[in-house]
């Protein structure tokens, strides 16, 4: 049991980078990958970028 060694925990400032990002990131693919409109038609230049984004990832929109 002596080599056992109890787990170590991440620190915080260390973690808050990704709490930040993440959320962030899986909002920009939600707007590129799954909108179609619902969020995107606040103007037209947004909804022609998510929609060229899409087209540039190779997801079928139409």
């Amino acid at each position: 049991m002596s080599g056992l060694s109890s787990p170590s925990t991440i620190p915080f400032p260390r973690l808050r980078p990704w709490l930040l990002a993440v959320p962030v990131l899986l909002l920009v693919a939600y707007l590129v990958l799954m909108d179609n409109g619902a969020v995107s038609q606040t103007g037209t230049f947004l909804h022609e970028l998510m929609h060229d984004g899409r087209h540039l990832l190779g997801v079928p929109c139409h």
